[in-house]
């Protein structure tokens, strides 16, 4: 084993996660956790393509396109957004920065990293969402009669009907759903901050379900986790991967008889078609951004655009060749559009 003198880099990951982050910092676990995860990966994919062990890695080796060809990783094989590539890349860069701060010898290090350019993504995003009797479909595959499908079954309906976001549906407690006049779940998001969002009575029905077989005399004030996994007699919150893996699964079946469902999906489909679905039956953006706990208002623009170009496509296939096509690029949706300023305000 590589001696602890030597594993500059490691010592410097422990300090900027466990003291610089959170102490100095102050950083919400959201965000530490997205560090962790890109050093993480990072460190994964330089043993897998070095053929090293993992406490044999150092500055040196990942200073030979390490990180260049990992961000390509995310972006080509993983199909990762643009959006995603320069988010992991702009943790590297903030490690990198801390450790040049914490020894001036690193600074060579921080220098060839801070060369890798940030990618640019167009102007007006597009949204990736599924249409109801799409959702319908997936979640018509989990046999309800398993412990496995009412599980399943459970975690993505409360995906779909909450637009919750992958790890705030994994960072559940039990205590966090609220039942009563008016059931709800309190999730967790980023920045520390939380939000309450009402759930559909079938969700709730699922939710009994889902309690007898993996929670049973569970009191509902309880803090365990909501959704886990045992592995060798150990219990631990249930994973993305594992998340994305079943998910998949469901998908694969469900294009065979539905097939607007892709073969492959990421767990983010709900969210983008639950916010789809809100935007289409009328609630206005301020208060689908607020579900969504978006931070900037302007972020919830997307899914006004994402309609709007569905409605545009439509009309130009009504139309024919009748009257000139006007590309998106020639009329972006923004917030001056008249209809947007509307909804953007409740006035719709």
């Amino acid at each position: 084993m590589a001696r602890l003198k030597e594993n500059l880099l490691y010592m410097m990951i422990h300090d900027f996660l466990t003291d610089y982050l959170t102490k100095k910092r102050n950083c919400s676990s959201h965000t530490v956790r997205a560090y962790r995860t890109a050093l993480n990966q990072l460190l994964d994919f330089t043993k897998e393509q070095k053929q090293i062990r993992l406490v044999d890695i150092t500055f040196d080796i990942l200073n030979d396109g390490m990180a260049e060809k990992y961000l390509d990783f995310l972006e080509e094989t993983k199909k990762c957004s643009i959006k995603t590539r320069n988010y992991r890349l702009n943790c590297l860069r903030a490690f990198y920065s801390y450790a040049a701060m914490r020894d001036a010898s690193l600074v060579v290090y921080q220098s060839t990293l801070f060369q890798i350019p940030f990618k640019k993504t167009e102007k007006v995003e597009t949204v990736d969402y599924l249409s109801k009797g799409a959702i319908q479909a997936l979640l018509a595959q989990p046999d309800a009669g398993s412990k496995k499908g009412t599980r399943d079954l459970f975690l993505m309906s409360l995906m779909y009907d909450t637009a919750a976001r992958v790890q705030e549906i994994i960072d559940l407690k039990i205590c966090d759903i609220r039942l009563g006049d008016t059931p709800q779940v309190k999730l967790h998001g980023k920045g520390n901050k939380s939000r309450s969002i009402p759930l559909m009575k079938d969700t709730v029905s699922h939710y009994h379900r889902y309690m007898r077989v993996f929670h049973p005399g569970e009191p509902e004030y309880s803090r365990k986790q909501l959704f886990y996994t045992i592995r060798k007699n150990v219990c631990s919150p249930i994973s993305d991967d594992t998340v994305r893996a079943f998910m998949n699964g469901y998908a694969k079946t469900a294009h065979v008889a539905f097939p607007e469902v892709p073969e492959k999906i990421h767990p983010h489909i709900f969210r983008h078609s639950r916010a789809m679905h809100l935007y289409q039956h009328g609630m206005d953006l301020t208060m689908v951004s607020q579900w969504l706990g978006h931070a900037d208002i302007s972020t919830t623009l997307i899914y006004a655009h994402a309609d709007t170009e569905m409605k545009r496509k439509a009309m130009e296939e009504a139309t024919g060749d009748y009257f000139p096509k006007v590309s998106a690029e020639e009329s972006p949706y923004d917030v001056n559009d008249d209809a947007v300023l509307k909804r953007l305000y409740g006035l719709k």
